[in-house]
């Protein structure tokens, strides 16, 4: 099986396999246990701490670990329900674990920001905005996972500096594909390890001083997040992350010979097959990532995403429609798609180590399925 679905999850690095395995070794204490194991646990996760805030460039105080990015951007989002006065701005472009609690907690405080049809929030429109006042916070992804496509973040986040207006980023995507330099400057940031090559179930949260907490019932976090921490799991994320840290700093926008790969590999589906239509085709998008709308053909019995497996290659699609009802994105919605186009949506997501070879191969198994359905 070929696997280009590392949006959803990214296998299991062998820096964090290795870095696992040590920790669950060296510290199998809980890290507030008074004893001299736990002591060592916990100068272990402080060390991590240190190191992830230094990627950031933030303050250590200001991370705490978390069972990955649902859980992290629930919390702050209630922070923010608990905290802050006017309307929380916030696009469709957000994850459900954005979304989903911003109506749960905040309900009509919430506010649509504008979406491009290259699915780009504008900074000046939302500039315009924080002018006419009345905004408690602004809260924008910083790189779409359905799409790839790359939101003004850095922007966005000055604006609402120089406004004194929190800012709140998911950088779930980002982070592994992109350096994380500049992130610390937010005033959250959510980050889960499963997507860059960490062991899932653990992610991280950056926080102002005044955060207030989403679990409560331990003295864990100093206070700001209840709850034993998975010591092993953090230093295999850490070991993640400073991998693909590392291998960033001569590229930080991600590696070329992926890009140019993905973008050839782009340019010749279009070709063979008709009426393909690359979702950001002009915008800037992870090295990774290519969604595509593919033309109508065949129902949702026969979607490309189950033809693709059967051939042996693990893609995403924007819609779940085995059940026979269909689940627009909210995604392509907020960039002015009709409802049925989520049905047709093809996300294709590689890693560091997919190989050149692997994305001719997917080539030729798109090729092979639009030939069945009729399109070439």
């Amino acid at each position: 099986m070929q696997y280009f679905d590392h949006n959803a999850t990214y296998p299991l690095s062998a820096a964090a396999r290795k870095a696992w395995l040590d920790a669950a070794e060296r510290f199998p204490a809980n890290p507030s246990s008074p004893h001299r194991w736990g002591a060592r646990a916990d100068q272990a996760l402080t060390e991590a701490r240190d190191r992830v805030a230094a990627w950031l460039g933030c303050p250590a105080q200001s991370v705490i670990w978390t069972s990955g990015a649902t859980e992290a951007n629930n919390a702050w989002v209630a922070h923010l329900a608990g905290r802050t006065r006017g309307a929380v701005l916030l696009s469709g472009l957000e994850h459900p674990s954005v979304r989903v609690p911003s109506v749960q907690w905040l309900g009509d405080r919430c506010e649509s920001l504008p979406v491009s049809r290259e699915g780009v929030v504008s900074p000046e429109q939302v500039a315009r905005r924080l002018q006419h006042g009345g905004v408690g916070a602004v809260v924008l992804m910083a790189a779409n996972n359905e799409t790839g496509i790359i939101q003004p973040w850095q922007q966005i986040r000055d604006l609402c500096r120089e406004s004194g207006v929190p800012f709140a980023c998911d950088a779930s995507q980002w982070i592994g594909k992109r350096h994380a330099i500049g992130l610390g400057g937010c005033d959250f940031v959510a980050a889960c390890g499963h997507k860059f090559g960490g062991p899932g179930g653990v992610g991280f949260l950056k926080v102002p001083e005044s955060f207030q907490p989403l679990l409560w019932g331990g003295p864990q976090e100093e206070g700001r997040r209840a709850g034993t921490e998975n010591v092993a799991g953090i230093l295999a994320m850490v070991a993640a992350l400073e991998e693909r840290q590392r291998s960033l700093l001569a590229e930080p926008e991600g590696p070329f010979a992926h890009r140019s790969v993905r973008d050839s590999w782009v340019e010749r589906l279009e070709s063979a097959i008709p009426g393909v239509e690359i979702l950001g085709r002009n915008a800037p998008r992870l090295w990774n990532t290519v969604s595509a709308l593919m033309p109508p053909a065949a129902d949702c019995r026969r979607r490309w995403v189950v033809r693709l497996d059967r051939l042996g290659f693990a893609v995403s699609t924007g819609s779940a429609c085995s059940s026979g009802q269909e689940v627009p994105s909210p995604v392509l919605a907020s960039m002015g798609y009709p409802p049925n186009a989520s049905d047709r949506m093809i996300r294709v997501s590689s890693g560091w180590e997919t190989p050149p070879e692997a994305w001719e191969d997917l080539l030729q198994a798109f090729l092979q399925v639009g030939t069945e359905f009729g399109l070439r």
